[in-house]
């Protein structure tokens, strides 16, 4: 399963990676999309969360946009090739930080760079942590977008080993409040229409041959389902509250499955992880909101 490529780019090449003034769009098709994707509107009378999925209402409202839809506004938007065996790299984690609510349908732009480069030896992986910025028209910030990418095939290119960011701490007391998140079996056929097709998402025999027995669920759709864990407990669905929310994957979810959020408030942070009970498996960590 091994893709072929070029020569792997030196430490200092990798960090001057950039990319800037890539131009997207996108409509009120793909803020819906993206929200039925992570399973909001489940129940098609519950008001506040058809908010986010249907604009077609009796008394008008404005359509809300899920926070994390910034995560795939601009899909495919990054500071350049960085010439990685790309069958082995894993998501390791998102902080996005929002500066302003995304409209329901916008021209943006988005600026990549490459933050961070750790070398953990030869055929021992690289850490690779970049940035996008998404504007809108006028080029004031929308949302920063920080990904940590683990290329398990690569390394030895030079570089630090350490100086990662130490992950948010979650409380060692009881979660303040637990809820249940159900998945749907044909969960990842929808969110990938959202723009990541990895057939590992969709196709059982590649699922197979990369050691799972069947096709997974999204990183970055339990990701979003974080995010509607908490607009759903303590942001009474105001995307508006959001001013940061990040998460480190720790393991897959199989569309069909639970998942199960324990949450801790303090002051205006809002600490979680994720989980699938029934297999006993922690698959998200170290999350943090921060509302406003």
């Amino acid at each position: 399963m091994e893709e072929r490529r070029d020569m792997a780019l030196s430490y200092d090449q990798l960090m001057a990676l950039k990319n800037i003034g890539q131009a997207y769009s996108y409509t009120d098709r793909d803020v819906m999309l993206y929200a039925y994707g992570i399973g909001l509107g489940a129940d098609p009378m519950d008001e506040k969360e058809l908010a986010f999925v249907n604009e077609a209402c009796f008394t008008p409202r404005p359509l809300k946009v899920v926070p994390t839809f910034a995560s795939v506004a601009a899909w495919g938007s990054g500071p350049g090739d960085m010439q990685l065996n790309r069958v082995m790299v894993v998501d390791g984690e998102r902080d996005i930080t929002f500066h302003k609510p995304l409209p329901e349908a916008a021209d943006i732009t988005a600026d990549s760079t490459v933050l961070g480069v750790f070398d953990k030896g030869k055929d021992k992986g690289l850490v690779i942590r970049h940035q996008t910025v998404l504007r809108n028209p006028q080029g004031e910030p929308l949302a920063t977008l920080v990904a940590s990418r683990f290329a398990r095939g690569d390394g030895g290119i030079g570089g630090p080993s350490q100086g990662q960011p130490e992950p948010h701490q979650v409380p060692n007391r009881a979660p303040d409040k637990t809820i249940d998140i159900t998945t749907r079996p044909d969960q990842a056929l929808v969110y990938r229409l959202c723009g990541d097709r990895n057939p590992l998402h969709s196709d059982p025999e590649f699922a197979k041959r990369g050691g799972f027995p069947r096709p997974i669920l999204h990183g970055m759709c339990t990701y979003g389902i974080t995010c509607r864990g908490v607009l759903q407990t303590y942001a009474d669905y105001d995307p508006s509250a959001f001013k940061q929310h990040a998460a480190r994957f720790s393991s897959p979810v199989y569309p069909g499955e639970t998942v199960t959020m324990d949450l801790w408030k303090d002051g205006n942070v809002v600490s979680f992880e994720a989980r699938v009970k029934e297999r006993g498996v922690t698959v998200i960590k170290s999350g943090k909101t921060v509302l406003g």
